[in-house]
């Protein structure tokens, strides 16, 4: 795996790069749609990679492990054949499940044990099982077992849980180069800075992960309660240690404004499930601001969904119609809208990629804050 920045902004950290890896070069800074079961919700791959013009998404270890399970997916020939996704992958890898499934789990040092919600049955995971099974899956990237606090814990909680992390990370990178890509193709694994809302964690986070000199890494447990300016300055803590020539993956993060802010201090990968989940309930992301469909205002307003929008169903479709399927709580409404909103998520990056540049983000950037949270 190889990342080259290109191009870097002179008033912020924003850069330009590219990724390349087995399955294709990922320009960024890019938006990774989550297709948590190996599909992107409601969107057929082609019009993700077509329309949305994604070039990477993003699949859940947790639940490919509990659905279909590892015999299928090996039986396939790994994700990329099983799901007909031709790019590259990313896996996570299920920490962040084991933070949200919190009623059912207990953690030690050996790993994580937790009840399915699907039917209450036990499992383990270990740091050496979930490589193992990221193995299985064959993503292009992996990311290493690690416990997601949440954004109020209290220091001892915070000290003690990224005491655990950095173990099972050791634990993760010598399972890592122990064992071998099943598919023909490499993958790499980032480990996760934790740490919580403490800058002192924070950089003890960072500085740890040097030591395994990885192909990137990655920024998690923020945006799970904490204040938005407490997340921005956590990431500055952090960036400012992690290697410049190495990509940067803010997990989980988040809305239009929170990825422009995070360009903006150096970051080149996110993903979130906010343009799908929020698509199902009506509400679409434009240039302009949020548009919350189910309001009546909507119910005669024959304007095209998006004018500026780059997919098909943006300039098809009325407000009108898309207001009368959500309202009749038509399958089709999730459909349009969560194909536009991942569009609209990657023409922003694009455009951010755009105006480093050009050398004119910072000001393209204030002026799109400024819009993209009004609600019209």
């Amino acid at each position: 795996m190889k990342f080259t920045i290109r191009h870097t902004d002179p008033a912020s950290a924003a850069r330009v790069g590219r990724l390349e890896t087995d399955h294709g070069p990922v320009d960024t800074p890019i938006f990774m749609p989550v297709g948590t079961a190996a599909a992107v919700k409601g969107i057929f791959h082609r019009d993700v990679r077509d329309e949305a013009r994604a070039r990477i998404i993003l699949a859940n270890t947790y639940h490919l492990y509990l659905r279909p399970g590892m015999q299928i997916i090996e039986a396939a020939g790994g994700v990329h054949r099983f799901s007909t996704w031709d790019g590259p992958m990313l896996t996570d890898s299920g920490g962040f499940q084991v933070f949200s499934l919190a009623a059912c789990r207990k953690l030690t040092d050996e790993g994580c044990r937790f009840r399915s919600h699907i039917d209450g049955s036990p499992h383990l995971f270990t740091p050496e099982s979930v490589i193992d099974t990221e193995r299985s899956i064959g993503a292009d990237i992996m990311m290493a077992f690690d416990e997601c606090p949440p954004g109020d814990a209290p220091r001892d909680y915070a000290a003690k849980s990224l005491d655990l992390t950095e173990r099972w990370l050791d634990r993760c990178f010598e399972r890592y180069a122990r064992t071998a890509p099943k598919y023909g193709h490499y993958q790499a694994l980032f480990p996760i800075v934790q740490g919580c809302t403490y800058p002192d964690l924070r950089e003890r986070a960072a500085r740890n992960v040097l030591q395994y000199d990885a192909d990137g890494y990655a920024i998690g447990g923020l945006a799970v309660g904490e204040p938005t300016e407490t997340m921005y300055a956590m990431i500055e803590v952090v960036n400012a240690i992690l290697p410049q020539e190495k990509p940067r993956y803010l997990m989980g993060v988040g809305t239009p404004v929170n990825i422009l802010e995070g360009i903006e201090r150096g970051v080149d990968l996110f993903d979130c499930v906010m343009p799908t989940r929020n698509g199902r309930n009506g509400q679409l992301f434009t240039q302009e601001g949020i548009i919350n469909i189910r309001n009546r205002k909507w119910a005669d307003d024959f304007s095209p969904i998006d004018p500026q929008g780059t997919a098909f169903v943006d300039t098809l479709y009325t407000k009108a119609y898309l207001h009368h399927l959500v309202v009749c709580r038509e399958m089709l409404a999730a459909q349009i809208a969560s194909l536009h909103n991942i569009a609209f998520y990657l023409r922003l990056v694009a455009a951010a990629r755009e105006h480093i540049a050009a050398g004119d983000f910072r000001a393209w950037k204030t002026a799109a804050v400024a819009k993209l949270s009004r609600r019209l």
